[in-house]
C-alpha cells in the first residue's frame, strides 16, 4: 500500500530519510519519542535534523532552546513566492540551531498556529510547502535522518508533514481515545493517496507508550488494539518508567545517562532505529 517518493528520471535518489511521529491524540508521548529517537540515531553516528512543526514548541524546549523570534514558520512563508509581501530576511542559517554533536534543530513558535490561515489564499499546492522547503534547501543530502514532531491536530500542518515524510511512527497509549487518534491520522494518509499529489509515507510502526505491565486490562487492551490496527509493526511497549520523567525534567535524552537503569530504555530506542532504518531502505 505504501511507497516512497520516486526520484525524477536521471536524478540520483536523495541520501537522507524523513521520519515523522504523529497522532491526533495529545498526551501520548509523541514529542518524548521524537526526542529520544533523534538521539538514538545520533548515538549511532548519524547526522540528524529535528524539525518542530508543533506551535506548542515542546520539541524545541526539550533541546533547552527558549522561544525564538525566528523559526520554521518564517522559513516556510519565505519559501512561498505568492506571499512575498510577508517575506522577511530570515535565512535557514538564522534559524538553524546546533544543539549538540550530530543533532541540529529547526525550532517552532506560536506563529505556526496561524499557518493555515496565512496560506489559505495561495494558488500553489498548499499541501507541499514543507516538502518543497526540504527539497529547495537540499536538506536530505546534508542529513542522514530528518525527524519531525507534528502537532496533535488534523489540519494543513499535518498534511504538509505527511506529504514531506518517507515514513511515520505512531506513538499511542493503549486506550480507545488514542486508538481513534491513530485512525484519524491514517484517514488523512488515505486522503493524500486519493489526491495523488505525492507518494504517501510508509507505516513504520506503532509505539505503545505509558504501558502499565501490572494491569491485566492494559495487556488485553493492547492485544485488542493490535487486532484493530491490522498490518504494521508494533514496537516493544514503553512502560511508564521514572527514568523518562527524570530525563525529561532535565531536558536530557535517555542516552545522556550512563547508569544501569537507563540501559533498557537505550536498548529499546536503538532497536527501534534499526527497525526504522531497515524499513526505510527496504
Amino acid at each position: 500500500m505504501f511507497s516512497f517518493f520516486k526520484p525524477e528520471s536521471g536524478v540520483q535518489a536523495a541520501k537522507g530519510k524523513v521520519v515523522a511521529l504523529m497522532n491526533q491524540k495529545g498526551g501520548v508521548g509523541k514529542t518524548t519519542m521524537a526526542f529520544n529517537l533523534a538521539h538514538a540515531f545520533a548515538h549511532q553516528g548519524k547526522k540528524v535534523l529535528c524539525i518542530d512543526m508543533d506551535p506548542q514548541a515542546n520539541f524545541t524546549s526539550l533541546f533547552g532552546t527558549v522561544a525564538t523570534d525566528l523559526h520554521i514558520y518564517h522559513l516556510l512563508i519565505n519559501s512561498i513566492k505568492e506571499l512575498k509581501a510577508l517575506h522577511t530576511g530570515t535565512l535557514l542559517s538564522d534559524v538553524l540551531i546546533h544543539t549538540e554533536e550530530h543533532i541540529d534543530l529547526i525550532p517552532a513558535g506560536q506563529e505556526l498556529s496561524g499557518f493555515e490561515l496565512t496560506i489559505a489564499g495561495i494558488n500553489a499546492p498548499r499541501q507541499l510547502i514543507l516538502k518543497k522547503f526540504i527539497e529547495k534547501n537540499d536538506l536530505r543530502s546534508q542529513y542522514d535522518v530528518i525527524v519531525i514532531d507534528g502537532p496533535p491536530t488534523l489540519g494543513l500542518l499535518v498534511v504538509n508533514i505527511l506529504c514531506a515524510t518517507d515514513g511515520v511512527l505512531y506513538p499511542f497509549v493503549p486506550d480507545r481515545f488514542s486508538e481513534q487518534g491513530l485512525k484519524n491520522i491514517q484517514q488523512v494518509v488515505a486522503d493524500i493517496a486519493d489526491m495523488e499529489i505525492t507518494s504517501v509515507p510508509k507505516n513504520l510502526g506503532y509505539i505503545p507508550n505509558l504501558f502499565d505491565t501490572r494491569r491485566k486490562q492494559a495487556n488485553d487492551d493492547l492485544e485488542q488494539i493490535k487486532i484493530t490496527l491490522g498490518e504494521g509493526i508494533v514496537h516493544e511497549p514503553f512502560t511508564n518508567k521514572v527514568q523518562f520523567g527524570k530525563s525529561l525534567a532535565q531536558r536530557k535524552s535517555v542516552f545522556h545517562y550512563k547508569t544501569v537503569e537507563y540501559k533498557d530504555l537505550q536498548r529499546q530506542f536503538v532497536t527501534m532505529t534499526e527497525t526504522v532504518d531497515k524499513e526505510l531502505h527496504s
